[in-house]
């Protein structure tokens, strides 16, 4: 039985990627070795979106990232350095914004209004 799930990055700035995941954002990691950073996210779920009348092409995967309070953590992270591209705004099922990360990302952060 399936026990977990793994994502990916493929980024033109591998090793600044890994830190602004660990170091930065502060998701906790592992050193496979020779400083490889696997990220180990405490939470994950998985959503399937349909396409019809989206922007978004079939075949295409995205991440998020999710928090309790979207102001707070928004807050933090700029005190960090994390630069936002968008304002916070609702999207329904939840607060919604995005970040630039290192490689060309950008990355979604949330405040769900559903139950995880």
């Amino acid at each position: 039985m399936i026990t977990g799930m793994h994502g990916m990055f493929y980024s033109s700035q591998p090793e600044e990627l890994r830190i602004f995941l660990r170091d930065t954002l502060g998701l906790p990691a592992v050193d496979v070795g020779d400083g490889w950073l696997i990220m180990t996210p405490p939470d994950a779920d998985l959503g399937v979106h349909p396409t019809e009348g989206e922007d978004v092409p079939s075949g295409t995967a995205s991440i998020s990232f999710w928090c309790e309070n979207i102001h707070t953590t928004v807050a933090e992270l700029q005190s960090r350095g994390v630069v936002f591209t968008s304002d916070v705004e609702d999207h329904g099922y939840g607060l919604v914004t995005y970040m630039a990360a290192p490689g060309d990302f950008t990355i979604q952060l949330y405040q769900p209004r559903y139950s995880k």
